[in-house]
């Protein structure tokens, strides 16, 4: 077999430094456990706002450059010299791609789009376009220590003709709270019903070995991607070490509730579990944006549409370029760990649609809108390519159709989904209210707070309900959606010209 390719890594960040820490120490580890014998290069690509968490991510690139790893700060400077060195009769048709963001205000692009960009930094590093991998991590997840993935990644480019590879998450969803509320408080009331009935002084009895979720059981609307409904309850698991009882047990799970909002799921967390091994492949259908490689051939294969902000961009994206190259887009059981919150305070998180207001209420109502339409954009396409081809996605008219019929089906989904998650928040606050021995406590405070975010988020008056309930709005984002299939075609072609 040939010498190992070169990888180059690119993690974008925006905010999060705790994250980017724990992301740049696993590969740090991986490279010390398992010795990958070709180059390693890293690109930070910064995106953040503030200039305390630029300061921090550059501090930490410093730091591990100091250990040993290859590691470079993508700053925001650097990467609109770069955007600006596209010609302008090319970058002029890929404003959606990367941005068209002015020099003064080039943060909080998105992730697409900063991903999409640090291709352009990747290129530039690219010494032999033939032995080169690039490898797209997001900073939110790390790798883990019992896989050797560098390994495993060159040999299935080594011998197999893959352009691009995905693996999936364990660990937090890498779904949005937005559709995952109504098995969460099936979850939770489960839980309290439960310990209420105990000795509160009474030894955890919250260690049981119980089943373990499997994939995509955290999603409400799991059906909609083929996947079997799972059991109806899933029990928590106190993760308290030591003698303890119920009180530090019922604390311990009530000051947590509030990190759902940004994407927790106490009670579905997905483990890594070695069915297969890395390097068998399956067909893929689903990008993870933040663990998927390509060879150089592959770079042409982005995630589009960055600038319509919409949730679900990696599964969009997987299914036009499954309908684009088939057996050469692949998954392999390379999961990484998705943590989406890190070990310090909620309010050093920065999660893109996610507003913490001063009356602690948590605020969801952009990436629940955001969840919606990208719902919208998937499942158009899922039904799109049922009929039709990707040359045939200029005819706005049968997209029109398409795009009208998926939002039928969506509405009502949604609509079962927003009355199923207001009868369960409504039933546990009245349950609540009879618990007499928990008046006063902070447990009760932060399930009482965790409920008024419920009710905030996802009752009838809601923000992203209104917006989704809209038809001027829903009329709005779907002509968004439709001039974006529209031009897929077309800005993919000025992209690829980039790679040649």
């Amino acid at each position: 077999m040939s010498a190992n390719h070169a990888l180059v890594l690119s993690i974008p960040v925006a905010g999060r430094p705790a994250h980017l820490r724990n992301c740049l120490e696993s590969i740090y580890q991986q490279i010390a456990r398992y010795s990958y014998a070709g180059s390693i290069s890293i690109v930070v690509a910064e995106d953040s706002r503030e200039a305390h968490h630029i300061a921090q991510h550059k501090a930490l690139v410093a730091e591990y450059a100091e250990k040993g790893l290859t590691v470079i700060h993508f700053d925001q400077a650097e990467q609109y010299q770069m955007l600006q060195a596209i010609p302008d009769a090319q970058r002029q048709h890929l404003g959606n791609l990367l941005t068209t963001q002015p020099a003064e205000r080039f943060y909080l692009k998105g992730q697409a789009a900063n991903r999409n960009l640090s291709y352009l930094k990747m290129l530039s590093m690219t010494q032999d376009k033939t032995r080169t991998l690039y490898y797209l991590v997001d900073s939110d997840q790390s790798f883990l220590p019992e896989i050797d993935y560098f390994h495993a990644i060159d040999r299935i480019f080594q011998t197999t003709d893959t352009l691009m590879l995905t693996g999936k998450l364990v660990g937090d969803p890498p779904v949005s709270p937005a559709v995952m509320a109504a098995n969460f408080l099936e979850d939770v009331t489960a839980f309290l019903h439960e310990i209420a009935t105990y000795e509160i002084r009474e030894a955890c009895r919250f260690h049981r070995d119980t089943p373990l979720p499997g994939d995509a059981a955290y999603h409400d609307l799991a059906k909609l991607f083929g996947l079997e409904q799972q059991a109806t309850v899933f029990e928590y698991r106190c993760p308290l070490a030591g003698e303890h009882d119920h009180h530090a047990c019922l604390d311990t799970f009530a000051a947590r509730l509030q990190a759902f909002f940004f994407g927790e799921h106490l009670t579905r967390k997905t483990a890594f579990q070695r069915t297969e091994e890395p390097l068998t492949l399956v067909p893929a259908r689903t990008i993870y944006p933040g663990n998927y490689i390509v060879n150089f051939d592959g770079l042409k294969y982005i995630i589009p549409f960055g600038h319509l902000r919409l949730r679900m961009s990696g599964p969009t994206a997987g299914r036009l370029i499954q309908a684009e190259i088939g057996a050469r887009f692949v998954s392999a059981n390379l999961p990484m760990l998705h943590r989406r919150i890190s070990e310090t305070e909620l309010q050093d998180d920065f999660r893109p649609g996610v507003e913490q207001q001063h009356d602690a209420l948590i605020d969801i109502s952009n990436e629940f809108e955001r969840q919606f339409f990208g719902d919208l954009m998937l499942f158009s396409v899922v039904e799109w390519l049922k009929q039709y081809d990707l040359e045939q996605l200029s005819n706005k008219e049968c997209l029109q159709t398409v795009v009208d019929k998926v939002e039928a089906e969506l509405l009502a989904l949604y609509q079962t989904k927003h009355e199923a998650v207001n009868q369960r928040g409504h039933a546990l606050v009245a349950w609540l209210k009879e618990q007499h021995s928990w008046k006063e406590t902070p447990a009760l405070r932060h399930i009482e707070q965790f409920l008024r975010n419920i009710e905030y988020n996802f009752g009838d008056e809601a923000i992203a309900w209104q917006q989704i309930q809209s038809l001027t709005h829903r009329k709005g984002r779907k002509q968004q959606i439709i001039h974006a299939l529209m031009h897929y075609r077309h800005e993919r072609t000025v992209w690829d010209s980039l790679f040649v």
